[in-house]
């Protein structure tokens, strides 16, 4: 394959895992819109699902799509991914019901998932030498630059595309209005035409173009049981951190200890089941390896203290400083930018510095950023809270191209899609953690601090200056006095919050040392060598110029 060529595919992959992080984040914002429209505030636990189904669905099925590609080629995986990822946009910005969109939102899940994973094996194949780092790290970025626009271009959809008059002026009406006039449909169609020219290009791009493959079944009922068990973790985790639920006979914690029984159930049955395969779903071999066990666990902690930073600095600016949406768009978007220059630059550190140092750097930032950001007060700036937050970011993008790079190589060229889909879903699952955790911590603490002032109709006086002590509880500088006082304390929950995350990023430190150790790669073996030494010879691999 040319290079030229090489480099536009590339581009091709990277789009597409945007693609899949801008719509893990886009639709929080359309998410009020969509309750109004199609049903009421009555329905938001259900219409969570519009979310949270996504992102169940696309976790489960990222190690999946990881064994597809290193079976049957990731040229196949990642159009075919695309092509289910267009197809459940579309449904989405057609559906009339909240049942017609959660499903809708489950079949595009079942495609966006695959997109990340099966773009950093695609690099990975592609590339080899020096310069698979700077692809994994193009990738990378792009995955999270993704995540850091969904909320920007979600709000700038919501407020300036309002086609139903101008649709109403054409003598359009009925069912192509209503599918056609909600701005919030939008924010689905978008992927439509980008999809569609992603797909265009990437059929072009790689005719011709193989990888390895294996001519072995995938491992279906090692698949089904993790499947299970990976969906009842992430489930238990986020009810872990959930207030009790009208109608739900379990208290959350409960379910969430149940469930954790039953995810550690299947996951157990898949390693059994696996046992008794030539290539099982999940192997034990693989974790053998020193540098993919350490990629892994860097993955999932690092994560834990990623979605730290997100919740945590957005309700500081929210629940502290008092910001508005443009305040909260400056802090987060210098944690994204950061965060996508750290991982677009680490590809090029670590080849002068190495996979350890690199990463050692990177978890140093993000741990000095997460101490400093324990210290915030009222009194911190908007400027000062987003400098903590992009170095916090560039610190985290720093890990993100040595932990891919030593889990790709630790496991070889036959498992460039198992290993991808690992890290990935390590990283979500810290994540899914780290938002538990956060919940769970500040709701508790919120609880208290309520319970206290209203614990008698005068305790909220406890709370205020003694010249506001004569006034009600409802007056405007009384409303205010508690404002103040709540807002220290928030900054004061915060501080915890960030030194549990920074603690947890401190022991990504121990994993780190052997990440990219030599002499650690595992040789996946089974059916189908011929076949994939046969491919691998016939592919077109681009080298580092």
């Amino acid at each position: 394959m040319r290079r030229r060529t090489a480099l536009l595919l590339l581009g091709v992959l990277g789009a597409g895992a945007f693609l899949s992080g801008l719509e893990l984040m886009i639709t929080a914002v359309a998410l009020p819109a969509i309750v109004v429209d199609l049903a009421d505030w009555t329905q938001l636990r259900p219409a969570s699902w519009i979310i949270n189904g996504y992102l169940l669905v696309s976790i489960v099925v990222m190690p999946i799509a990881g064994q597809l590609a290193d079976r049957v080629g990731v040229r196949r995986v990642f159009l075919w991914a695309l092509v289910i990822f267009v197809a459940g946009s579309a449904l989405a910005g057609r559906a009339t019901g909240l049942g017609d969109l959660i499903a809708a939102r489950l079949l595009q899940a079942l495609g966006g998932g695959a997109l990340v994973p099966v773009a950093t094996a695609a690099a990975s194949h592609l590339f080899e030498g020096p310069a698979r780092p700077r692809a994994l790290g193009a990738v990378g970025a792009l995955t999270f630059l993704g995540m850091a626009a969904g909320p920007f271009a979600g709000a700038w959809i919501i407020q300036s595309i309002h086609p139903a008059a101008a649709i109403e002026s054409l003598g359009v009406s009925g069912g192509l209005l209503a599918a056609l006039g909600a701005p919030w449909r939008y924010v689905f169609y978008l992927n439509v035409p980008i999809g569609i020219a992603l797909l265009a290009l990437g059929w072009a791009a790689t005719t011709g173009w193989t990888t390895p493959r294996r001519a072995t079944r995938l491992d279906l009922a090692g698949a089904a049981a993790a499947s299970i068990g990976l969906a009842a973790l992430l489930l238990g985790v986020t009810l872990a951190g959930s207030e009790p639920i009208p109608g739900l006979p379990l208290d959350p914690s409960v379910l969430a200890a149940v469930l954790a029984i039953v995810a550690v159930v299947f996951l157990g049955a898949a390693v059994v089941i696996g046992r008794r395969r030539d290539e099982p779903f999940i192997d034990t071999a693989w974790f053998r390896s020193p540098s993919f066990t350490s990629a892994v666990l860097v993955s999932l902690l690092t994560g834990y203290g990623f979605a730290t930073a997100i919740i945590g600095g957005a309700v500081f600016v929210d629940r502290v400083l008092y910001g508005g949406p443009d305040q909260q768009r400056i802090a987060l978007g210098a944690l994204a930018a950061a965060t996508a220059v750290g991982a677009l630059g680490s590809g090029l550190v670590l080849r002068a510095i190495g996979l350890r140092l690199t990463t050692l750097v990177g978890l140093a930032a993000a741990i000095a950023a997460l101490v400093r950001m324990a210290a915030w007060s009222p009194a911190t700036s908007i400027g000062e809270a987003a400098a903590w937050l992009a170095l916090f970011g560039l610190g985290f993008g720093l890990t993100v191209t040595p932990r891919s790079a030593a889990a790709v190589e630790a496991l070889g060229e036959r498992a460039f899609g198992i290993a991808s889909a690992a890290v990935t879903v390590a990283r979500m699952i810290g994540m899914a953690l780290g938002l538990a955790a956060l919940t769970a911590f500040g709701s508790t603490v919120i609880d208290q601090l309520w319970a206290e002032i209203r614990a008698t109709p005068d305790a909220y006086k406890a709370f205020i200056p003694a010249s506001l002590q004569g006034r009600p509880f409802n007056d405007g500088l009384v409303v205010q006095a508690l404002e103040q006082w709540a807002s220290t304390e928030a900054a004061q929950i915060l501080v915890g919050v960030f030194l549990i995350a920074a603690a947890v990023m401190a022991v990504a430190v121990l994993p780190a040392l052997v990440m990219g150790r030599r002499g650690g790669r595992v040789e996946v073996t089974g059916p189908g060598t011929a076949e994939g030494l046969a491919a691998g010879a016939a592919r077109g691999v681009v080298a580092a110029p």
